[in-house]
Order: C-alpha cells, then sequence, then structure tokens
C-alpha cells in the first residue's frame, strides 16, 4: 500500500488598497498577493504568486472580468 503526500501552502505576502468598493456592500476593496507552494511528498514542486481581491467588510473574494468580448 502506497501513501503519498501532497500539500499546498498559502503565504500572503502583501495587502494594498484597490480602486472601486464592494458591489454587495460598498466596503474598501484590498489587492492581496498570496504565494502559493506545492509539495509533493516533501519535495517542492511548484511556486506561484497570486492576486487575489477581497472585501475588507464583508470578506468577501472578488472576481474581474474582462469586458474585452
Amino acid at each position: 500500500m502506497c501513501f503519498l503526500v501532497c500539500d499546498k501552502e498559502e503565504t500572503e505576502v502583501g495587502r494594498q488598497q484597490a480602486p472601486g468598493s464592494c458591489p454587495y456592500c460598498g466596503g474598501k476593496v484590498h489587492a492581496v498577493d498570496v504565494g502559493t507552494r506545492w509539495r509533493f511528498c516533501f519535495i517542492p514542486v511548484c511556486f506561484r504568486f497570486k492576486r487575489k481581491y477581497l472585501c475588507s467588510l464583508c470578506c468577501r473574494r472578488l472576481v474581474l472580468y474582462d469586458s474585452w468580448s
């Protein structure tokens, strides 16, 4: 029997205020830079940076859509 261990670790790298307001509650929007580290059997496989947008009042994750259509 083989037991494989996969792990995903997210750390907050930085946070700054983004322009605009939350469409749900009208709160301030923060841009959060997150570093994601994937490990397979304790061996680092991948390291990525992502930017997520969060509301400071209702704590919802906001998604941006492109209007190029």
